[in-house]
């Protein structure tokens, strides 16, 4: 295999896309809390934190899930054989150390969410992934504490907490969703995922009311008078993207959690908006 494969190889493990994405929604975070051009370093330093874990977590995912992908991912690096199941768990091992240094700049807060987002990182796959509703709740969770890891490194851990509450919720009806994608090789492999347990119809009519919850806290800032008519005009076609991708969920759950991440990757943007209008917004 040539050199380029192998590198592309290294790079697809990363899930690159998602690990940017991963950075910008801490950046966000922390924009939404208040940062201010004094912040810059400690931003930087959080964002590469975040890019490096999850490239780093969605490595070790690969190395453990290695036989189910075979079924349900053989395009991935190893099982078409364009990383060894060996280099990838030294890659993830690598990326973990650079999220490590990254971090040691920020304040204890925010090292404190690291430390415990790197070990749930670590512990996903082998530990929680299998186990009905738990897997989904623990990427939820992350997810969300991106907002609050980029509060947190400008020393306002709680003042992105609604669009954490909103991203995790949102992010739980999609991980939800994609179980329901994925049940073939869940199930070969011996998985007790949600939808495997109590079937997929519960499934998503499960993630579907989590959804109407996220859609619910996505009000608070505007009624609360924090955000204006920009965040509205923003927020409510996010929301419903979501609500329809949700709908669309129990007929196309491929289609319906790729049009739920857009749909929350609209939902920040309208915090962003929202904070860039308001009267004490501030920009890095």
């Amino acid at each position: 295999m040539s050199l380029g494969a192998r590198a592309r190889g290294f790079a697809e493990l990363t899930r690159p896309g998602n690990a940017v994405a991963a950075g910008v929604l801490t950046f966000t975070g922390a924009f939404v809390a208040g940062a201010s051009p004094s912040d810059a370093l400690v931003v930087v330093a959080a964002v590469l934190a975040t890019v490096f874990a999850t490239g780093a977590g969605n490595a070790v995912n690969d190395y453990f899930d290695r036989d189910i992908d075979r079924i349900n991912r053989p395009d991935r690096p190893i099982p078409r054989g364009a990383v060894s199941a060996a280099e990838a768990k030294w890659f993830s091992v690598a990326l973990f150390g650079g999220a490590v240094v990254s971090a040691l700049v920020l304040p204890v807060v925010a090292i404190a969410i690291a430390v415990v987002n790197l070990v749930a990182l670590l512990a996903y796959t082998e530990f929680f992934k299998g186990l009905p509703g738990v897997g989904n709740v623990v990427v939820a969770a992350l997810t969300g504490s991106t907002f609050l890891f980029g509060g947190a490194a400008i020393g306002e851990p709680l003042g992105a907490a609604v669009l954490c509450v909103l991203a995790a919720l949102a992010t739980l009806t999609r991980e939800i969703v994609k179980d329901v994608e994925d049940i073939g090789g869940d199930r070969a492999e011996g998985l007790r995922t949600l939808p495997i347990v109590v079937g997929e119809a519960a499934s998503l009519w499960f993630g579907a009311a989590v959804l109407v919850v996220a859609v619910g806290a996505s009000a608070v800032p505007f009624v609360r008078g924090e955000f204006g008519l920009a965040y509205l005009a923003v927020v409510v076609p996010a929301d419903a993207l979501m609500l329809v991708a949700a709908a669309r969920s129990f007929s196309d759950p491929a289609a319906a959690q790729r049009r739920l991440k857009h749909g929350m990757f609209l939902a920040a943007f309208a915090f962003i908006l929202g904070r860039a209008a308001a009267p004490a917004g501030g920009l890095i």
